[in-house]
């Protein structure tokens, strides 16, 4: 039987709890704004390694050469990159990434990395072993580091892996759709994205000219591509992250608020009953002292 100390710390204790609950909201709500301003801020630099692209793709055109190989030739292993979170409490967000995931594992033929202990959870318990996990970084600040390993990394799979194609898996927000799983291919380009720069109009009377080997220009001008695409995505999976993140708070906020009503509601009926029962005792006694003294 709950007493009026039980339901005042019960009380207290609900308090305390949309008080984090809150405080979550706030700190969801500033994050997905700046991992939105950190991909929008990469807009120009991509932009400039389509140019240089484009302006290397059109020479080779000009000189009768194909589309040039971006990736290790002669292997069907795939590396496959799945972005889930290192934080709990975002609904299905990592069910939801790590299921997408599933279907494009092909048994030995893949090599499995994971950013974020959650989705590497999800994908063990499915039975997948993760042969290298990715610690997931708070803040827009940490994401260029972390590229930066997952780049280095992929070189050494292409070497060392015979890992011949490379793609990422994750989630990111569309419309109402807070965490819809897509998948991008990193390594190799592919060929309609080269083929789309190859027949772009050049911005500029004519085309600029390099003296950079070809071959060691189309290489860091490809490493700067993976660069883009692994840090949008890395944005876009974070942004949704704190998406769906904010949208459970929101319901747990909703939740606590009327589990807070229904707590004061049997606060104030055990209060009057009490009251009415320290009246009755009042009332009682003195009764009961009036006939002694008649």
């Amino acid at each position: 039987m709950q007493t009026l100390e039980s339901l005042s710390d019960a009380l207290d204790t609900a308090g305390d709890i949309h008080s984090i609950v809150r405080t979550m909201k706030a700190l969801s709500a500033a994050s997905i704004r700046q991992f939105e301003q950190a991909e929008e801020a990469l807009g120009d630099y991509a932009r400039t390694v389509d140019l240089g692209l484009t302006a290397l793709l059109q020479d080779r055109h000009a000189r009768g050469l194909p589309l040039p190989r971006t990736g290790a030739e002669g292997s069907s292993r795939t590396a496959l990159i799945v972005i889930g979170s290192e934080r709990g409490l975002c609904g299905r967000y990592n069910e939801t990434v790590a299921n997408h995931a599933l279907k494009q594992i092909n048994g030995r033929d893949t090599l499995l990395a994971v950013i974020g202990l959650r989705a590497a959870a999800q994908l063990e318990s499915a039975g997948h072993h993760v042969d290298i996990l990715f610690p997931l970084p708070g803040t827009a600040a940490g994401l260029s580091d972390l590229v930066q390993s997952v780049i280095v990394q992929s070189d050494k799979w292409q070497r060392e892996e015979g890992i011949g194609r490379i793609r990422v898996v994750h989630n990111r927000r569309e419309g109402r759709i807070l965490s819809k799983p897509v998948d991008r291919q990193l390594l190799p380009l592919p060929d309609a994205y080269l083929e789309s720069l190859l027949n772009a109009p050049w911005p500029g009377p004519g085309l600029p000219f390099f003296r950079m080997s070809p071959p060691a220009l189309l290489s860091w001008l490809v490493q700067q591509r993976l660069f883009v695409v692994l840090y949008r995505a890395l944005a876009e999976a974070l942004a949704s992250e704190h998406a769906t993140r904010l949208a459970a708070m929101q319901g747990a906020e909703r939740n606590i608020e009327e589990r807070r009503e229904d707590l004061m509601q049997d606060y104030r009926v055990k209060r009057q009953e009490t009251i009415t029962r320290e009246l009755m005792d009042v009332v009682s006694g003195f009764e009961a002292v009036s006939t002694v003294e008649e």
